[in-house]
């Protein structure tokens, strides 16, 4: 088929920052787009050849605007699944697929998904309510400290909860949910897997995350992980075998705990481009994003080595601050070296919503590292 300066059109439910970033591949490659948003000033409104409005939850809508498109993508997962079964069974192609996008929008499926499949994950337990996990507390089933997530809709510290007493279940919505054994970890991983419908596959190199203690957000993302070959190679060999189980085209990010004894579990999955690649635009040699496309049109995955040692800042907006953005000391970190960065385009901040972010490359990933931190010190997310 003829994607390049032709009638081909590629659908993309969700307008934020992943799918702008999305739209610097489909220009280069002249790919006509077509973006679904609920936000009138969605970052990807812009970039996109069509724009339309409309509730990524609703029916209707994402049924109506998928029969416009040939090929149908998503840049976010909460989506309404049932339209995207229906476009598949009427010859839509659809990546991720909507039984995928059923598994991962529900934790506790996500969860099933790899014990079913052999995959090595926390154990846990689910609940229909918050309310009964008191209950499995006073009677021995489940042991304090544990991780409390959100079955549906959680993501960037939304839906995330470590319960340390029986007083912390008291501000938790009382909803499905899963109750996770606290691991005890000393890493943070991701592995981003491309695999096209012809069955050929990639990984990106193993990254490390660091997260900011409170707002449960990631403030670093390092590629490659300061890890030794043994840990890299498992982790590579998970996140292949997830991608794998699930027979997922696109981008699949499989995060993972490297527990103090090395052992990898899968924490949870995204099925899109991911927070974990960002550096990939300017320290690989094929950026997530482009192989994202790669993947989803079945055409040959492109090389996913590293140029460079590659550090992400998250940009997100500071306490304190809420209205139209400003952002602080961007000129001092562009006279850093290896310093670029990337301005999402929402107009207004409010504290910790993702505005940007940052990537240093640097030969010498320790000095990438170093240019980070310099950088997430110096520039401040603000309103006038």
């Amino acid at each position: 088929m003829n994607y390049f300066s032709s009638n081909f059109k590629l659908g993309i439910l969700g307008g934020g920052q992943l799918g702008k970033m999305l739209l610097n591949d489909t220009r280069k490659f002249d790919i006509y787009t077509s973006v679904l948003d609920a936000s009138k000033d969605a970052p990807c409104k812009i970039a996109s050849n069509e724009f339309h409005l409309g509730d990524l939850m609703d029916y209707d809508k994402v049924y109506n605007f998928g029969k416009q498109v040939d090929v149908l993508t998503i840049e976010i997962e909460n989506v309404n699944v049932d339209a995207l079964e229906a476009l598949e069974k009427e010859g839509i192609k659809v990546y991720p697929a909507s039984k995928t996008l059923r598994t991962i929008q529900n934790k506790a499926k996500q969860k099933l998904f790899y014990v079913d499949n052999g995959l090595p994950t926390a154990p846990f337990s689910r609940f229909a309510y918050t309310s009964e996990i008191k209950e499995a507390v006073n009677n021995g089933g489940l042991q304090l400290p544990f991780v409390w997530k959100s079955a549906q809709f959680g993501y960037d510290g939304t839906g995330v909860k470590i319960v340390k007493t029986i007083q912390d279940l008291e501000e938790l919505p009382n909803v499905e949910c899963i109750a996770e054994t606290l691991v005890p970890f000393k890493n943070e991983l991701a592995v981003i897997v491309a695999r096209n419908a012809s069955g050929e596959t990639k990984s990106f190199p193993v990254v490390e995350m660091e997260f900011h203690p409170e707002a449960n957000q990631v403030e670093y993302v390092i590629c490659p992980a300061r890890i030794s070959e043994v840990v890299a190679k498992r982790a590579e060999a998970i996140a292949l075998a997830t991608s794998k189980a699930f027979n997922h085209v696109g981008l699949l990010a499989v995060e993972m705990f490297q527990t103090q004894d090395d052992t990898i579990l899968i924490n949870e999955v995204a099925p899109r481009p991911h927070n974990s690649g960002h550096h990939t635009i300017e320290s690989s040699y094929t950026s997530q994003f482009e192989q994202h496309l790669r993947a989803i049109l079945d055409l040959p995955l492109g090389n996913t080595d590293s140029k460079v040692g590659g550090v992400m800042v998250n940009l997100v907006g500071a306490e304190g601050y809420t209205g139209n953005v400003i952002y602080q000391n961007i000129e001092a970190i562009m006279e850093m070296e290896g310093v670029t960065p990337h301005i999402y385009g929402k107009k207004q901040t409010r504290p910790f919503r993702k505005m940007g972010h940052v990537t240093i490359v640097n030969a010498n990933l320790g000095e990438a590292r170093r240019i980070a931190e310099d950088v997430k010190n110096t520039i401040k997310v603000i309103s006038e």
